[in-house]
C-alpha cells in the first residue's frame, strides 16, 4: 500500500496549527503560571525551529522558483520573522503568569496569524504551481528534516539568510539546546494529548 506523500503545504499548515494549539493551552492555563511556562517554552521552541526551517527551505526556493515575486514575498515574510523573533526575545524577561507576559505572547500571536494564513493561502499555492508534487514532497521533507538541528530560541540578532543563517543556527542551536535541558516543557503525553483532540 503506497504511503501518501506529504505536501510542503501540509508540512507548513501543519505546524502552523501546532503553534496555535500550544498557544491555546497557554491560555487554558491562565492562573498556572506554572503550566504557562511550559506551554511558552513549547511555542517559542515550535516557532523559532519552524522560522529556520521555513527561512533554509521554504524561501530560497520561493526565491528560485518565482522570480522576483519570490524574493518580494521572502523578503517579506523574513520581515515578519524578525518582528516575531524580537518579541519572543523580550518575552524571556518576564514571568509566566505576568500580564505582562501574557500581552507579549498576545502580540506574538497576532503577528503569526496574518503571516501564517498569508503563507497558506497566497505563497505556497504560487510556489507549488511552480515545483513538481516530487519536489513539494521533498522540501516537505527537508523541512522537517532541518528543524531537527535548527536553534529552539528566538535569534532576532542572527543573519536569516542563507548560507550565513545556516552558520548562525548551527553554533547557536547546541546552546539553545543545553539550555532547554534545564528548563520545563509539557509532556509527551500533554503535548499528544493537545494534538489529538484537534485531529
Amino acid at each position: 500500500m503506497a504511503t501518501q506523500k506529504t505536501t510542503l503545504l501540509e508540512a507548513i499548515a501543519d505546524d502552523h496549527q501546532e503553534m496555535y494549539s500550544y498557544y491555546d493551552e497557554y491560555v487554558k492555563n491562565a492562573g498556572n503560571a506554572q503550566a504557562q511556562g511550559r506551554w511558552a517554552r513549547q511555542f517559542t521552541w515550535e516557532v523559532a525551529r519552524h522560522a529556520v526551517g521555513e527561512e533554509l527551505v521554504v524561501y530560497p526556493l520561493m526565491e528560485k522558483h518565482l522570480g522576483v515575486k519570490g524574493k518580494q514575498l521572502a523578503d517579506n515574510d523574513r520581515a515578519d520573522h524578525q518582528k516575531v523573533k524580537e518579541l519572543l526575545a523580550q518575552l524571556e524577561s518576564y514571568d509566566a503568569g505576568s500580564s505582562e507576559h501574557a500581552a507579549l505572547l498576545q502580540s506574538v500571536v497576532e503577528l503569526l496569524r496574518p503571516h501564517n494564513d498569508s503563507e497558506e493561502k497566497n505563497d505556497l499555492p504560487l510556489l507549488l504551481k511552480a515545483i513538481s508534487a516530487d519536489d513539494s514532497a521533498a522540501a516537505a521533507r527537508s523541512f522537517k528534516r532541518t528543524k531537527k538541528f535548527a536553534p529552539t530560541r528566538a535569534h532576532p540578532g542572527a543573519p536569516d539568510k542563507p548560507p550565513f543563517e545556516t552558520v548562525a543556527g548551527l553554533m547557536t542551536a547546541p546552546i539553545d539546546k543545553l539550555k532547554d535541558l534545564f528548563s520545563t516543557f509539557p509532556t509527551e503525553e500533554e503535548k499528544e494529548a493537545v494534538m489529538g483532540s484537534k485531529n
